[in-house]
């Protein structure tokens, strides 16, 4: 049963995942948000001034007082500032799912971050706020992303074509994956 719990403290090995605060903007702004490397895949335009971040993060933390957005800031214990993020970008009651999204500094690429994130995410999700789906998908040419699913447990689903518009406003395809409630628990007997 799905029940709405809203964005939780959560903790890994290597990180917070919290909620956002307005003092995360310049490290927000230097760290992803006016990276073109960074949102080259993306659907939003890096941000040019601070003043857009300043602006998406006071939307971000107004959001917080629904119980039904889920919007983490990706700490690192070791660095104890905001590398990126990690959210749900959409929501389907009546099928119980839900859609992950994520970007992150690119000084912390290949180092399992995104996927240590995702990990404890999809737990979240489906096992405390009970959806019975994440579902994720990528641009076709970011292949990184595909790997930081597939090392997080979810299934590679298929490729939607014209599915969303880029960033530069053109139709792209994307690769889908998806992960059960019932993968999760097949997965957590096999390591018992």
């Amino acid at each position: 049963m799905l029940i709405q719990k809203g964005t939780k403290d959560l903790d890994t090995e290597r990180l917070y995942l919290r909620r956002f605060k307005l003092e995360d903007s310049e490290n927000m702004f230097n760290n992803w948000a006016n990276d073109e490397d960074v949102t080259k895949y993306l659907t939003w335009l890096p941000h040019k001034k601070i003043e857009v971040t300043n602006e998406i993060l006071k939307e971000w933390i107004n959001s917080y007082k629904s119980t039904d957005v889920y919007n983490w800031a990706i700490v690192p214990k070791e660095y104890g500032k905001v590398i990126g993020n990690i959210s749900v970008v959409k929501i389907d009651l009546e099928d119980e799912m839900c859609e992950i999204g994520y970007c992150i500094s690119k000084k912390y690429w290949n180092k399992g971050i995104v996927t240590e994130a995702l990990k404890k995410v999809i737990d979240y999700l489906i096992l405390d706020v009970g959806f019975v789906g994440i579902k994720g998908k990528h641009d076709l040419k970011n292949i990184a992303s595909g790997k930081v699913m597939l090392k997080a447990g979810m299934t590679y689903e298929g490729r939607i074509r014209d599915s969303i518009k880029n960033n530069e406003g053109e139709y792209i395809d994307v690769e889908m994956y998806s992960i059960l409630k019932r993968d999760i628990f097949k997965n957590k007997s096999l390591n018992n």
